[in-house]
């Protein structure tokens, strides 16, 4: 169950506890209503001037890759480079995932193959820009391209043998 917002909650805090009330949840059923509120209240925090630091950017851009359109995708990105930006190393993965989120969710092939997705039946990572190397993963935090489809075809056996 989601906490209920404290009126005197430090911004800061609240963006930490939001990002990890996102990554609770995905290990749950999924939670639209949930995640849509959380991308809301994050949105609502940069409005009023409260993202600034590289921790509050990380958190921001965390909650809104696990929202639901293309806008809280780019704004993810957008929160991820301002995230490297101040200096928060750990952003560049989320960077990347943001960025093939957006592309996938636009239907274009993703850059980094940071996505498993389910395409007729079966998980994989769908159609991935081949003129992106695993150098250029690599300088964001990505695993090479055939980890990334190694874990695909892992879900699609684990699928499997449930069902």
């Amino acid at each position: 169950m989601e906490e209920e917002q404290n009126f005197f909650e430090d911004p800061s805090e609240e963006l930490a506890r939001l990002a990890k009330e996102t990554l609770e949840a995905q290990a749950g059923p999924t939670d639209t209503a949930s995640a849509r509120t959380r991308c809301q209240r994050v949105i609502d925090l940069y409005a009023q001037g409260f993202i600034n630091d590289a921790s509050d950017n990380f958190h921001a851009a965390w909650v809104l890759l696990c929202g639901e359109t293309q806008a809280h995708y780019n704004l993810a990105r957008m929160f991820a480079r301002r995230a490297v930006a101040l200096g928060d190393s750990r952003a560049w993965t989320l960077q990347a995932m943001a960025w093939d989120r957006y592309l996938v969710a636009s239907g274009k092939p993703q850059r980094f193959g940071t996505q498993i997705i389910k395409q007729g039946g079966r998980w994989s990572l769908g159609t991935v820009d081949p003129q992106i190397t695993d150098d250029e993963r690599a300088m964001y935090g990505v695993p090479p391209l055939f980890v990334q489809q190694q874990r695909a075809e892992q879900l699609q056996r684990q699928e499997e043998t449930r069902g």
